[in-house]
This record gives C-alpha cells, sequence and structure tokens, in this order.
C-alpha cells in the first residue's frame, strides 16, 4: 500500500525538491520533512542530496533504480545545464562516450564533483555573462537545458579538460555540422581571445567558412593547453601548434 502523499507527487516529478514536495502535497512546512522521511523509509522515494529526492516507481526497488542521468543533473544544478563532453556526444559531435556528466553553472556547488548512483558528475563554474547559448531537450516528460552545438564547441575550446581534449572540438568543426553564423556569434559573445584563435586555426584547417574578427595581441597561446608545451607557430593566429591534426585532416 502507498503511503498518502507519493501519488500525488509522482504524478508531476520524478525528481522533486522539498520546496516541490511542499507545494504539492500541501501540508504545512513542518510536516514535510516527517512525511518525506517516512516515504524514504517504506522505499517510494531516495535522497539524492540534500533537500532533493527521486521517486521510486511501483515495481522497482531503492537501490537499484535510477533516472535518466540528465534528468538527475538537472535537479542537482537547476539552474545549469549539461554541457562539453556530454553535450558533444548529445549533439552527434563525437564517438567518443563520457563517462562523466558535465554540467555548466554560474553558481558555486559545494563539491565540484561527486558519483551518485554509479554516474560521475562534474559542475563547472562559469561567468553569468558567457552562460548563453541553451536549449531545451525532452527527457520523458520533463525538459532539461542544453548548450546548442555551437555553444558546446567555444565552451570545449575555452576548457579542453572537460571535452577529452580540443581534438574533439576539432572534429565537431571538420564535421560540417555546425551554423558558421551561429558559431562566429557565439565566440565573440564569449569574450575569449585565445577561443577566437583556436577557432579561427581549426575552422582554416578543415576549410570551414567563418569571418571571425583580426587578431590584435603579440601572446601567444596554445592550441590545446592540456598537452606538452611544444610545437610550430602560426603567426596568423598567434597559437603555438600543440596538437597533430593529420588524422583528421
Amino acid at each position: 500500500m502507498r503511503i498518502t502523499g507519493i501519488d500525488e507527487i509522482a504524478r508531476e516529478k520524478r525528481v522533486f525538491t522539498k520546496g516541490d514536495a511542499l507545494r504539492l502535497l500541501g501540508i504545512k512546512e513542518g510536516s514535510v520533512a516527517v512525511t518525506l522521511s517516512r516515504l524514504e523509509r517504506a522505499g517510494w522515494i531516495e535522497r539524492i542530496e540534500r533537500g532533493k529526492y527521486m521517486v521510486i516507481p511501483l515495481g522497482e526497488r531503492k537501490g537499484q533504480y535510477t533516472v535518466n542521468e540528465f534528468l538527475l543533473a538537472s535537479i542537482l544544478a537547476p539552474t545549469g545545464s549539461i554541457a562539453y563532453w556530454s553535450s558533444l556526444n548529445y549533439h552527434g559531435l563525437t564517438e567518443q562516450i563520457p563517462t562523466t556528466v558535465f554540467v555548466q553553472t554560474t553558481k558555486k556547488k559545494k563539491r565540484a564533483s561527486r558519483e551518485i548512483f554509479g554516474v560521475r558528475y562534474r559542475f563547472v563554474l562559469i561567468k553569468k555573462e558567457r552562460y548563453f547559448g541553451l536549449e531545451e531537450i525532452w527527457i520523458g516528460e520533463d525538459r532539461v537545458r542544453i548548450t546548442d552545438p555551437e555553444k558546446t564547441v567555444i565552451d570545449c575550446l575555452d576548457l579542453p579538460q572537460y571535452c577529452g581534449g580540443v581534438i574533439e572540438a576539432a572534429k565537431a568543426i571538420k564535421s560540417k555540422l555546425l551554423d558558421p553564423d551561429r558559431l562566429k556569434d557565439h565566440a565573440v559573445r564569449f569574450g575569449s581571445s585565445a577561443v577566437i584563435r583556436r577557432l579561427g586555426y581549426l575552422c582554416e584547417i578543415f576549410g570551414a567558412d567563418i569571418d571571425l574578427p583580426p587578431i590584435v595581441c603579440r601572446n601567444y597561446v596554445y592550441l590545446d593547453p592540456t598537452l606538452p608545451k611544444r610545437g610550430e607557430n602560426s603567426a596568423r593566429w598567434r597559437l603555438k601548434v600543440n596538437l597533430d591534426l593529420g588524422g583528421l585532416e
């Protein structure tokens, strides 16, 4: 027999917060903790982290059931979005399957990395002005934010350690599946000279037509800062090319 309250929650949410429970159950704030505790002891819900829970469907067992990892990420970081390697994979821009779910957020998490139900989550803190280029996807009956293909590539050129290296962004650019105008707009709005230079160089290598602002700085940056610090210079893009793209050209 189901404990009173779980059906009200399950009709609307698969993952929910203490605030959701308070709204859906229509009970006093002082009673919600007791009710959630009873539901958890009975095996109808499972605690994800403080104040956040998952509904266990009928026929499933607590400790053996979990929801889609993107949906779980959206409850762990409600204002965040799926990004980097996870987004590259979702958009079909890499054949690699990341073992970590990467989440971009403007609000610092107490723990930047954690494992829940056997899945590793990595929360990457970024500036508010660089949090754009988002779209929503459906996970069952729930909507989840994710960076669009072009913003994903820009983010990966900025922080390649979260996508398996610049080589993965290079594959995406070579695929010609990206909108060049949106890619340019995102790159300019992002406001990073290093990203502009990496993007310009890769687009030139793979013959992608994109009109980027001229490079006016004198210093050099590495094409892939995650790789050893050596390589030839590209004077046009002010880059030290330390990544062999021979296998992709």
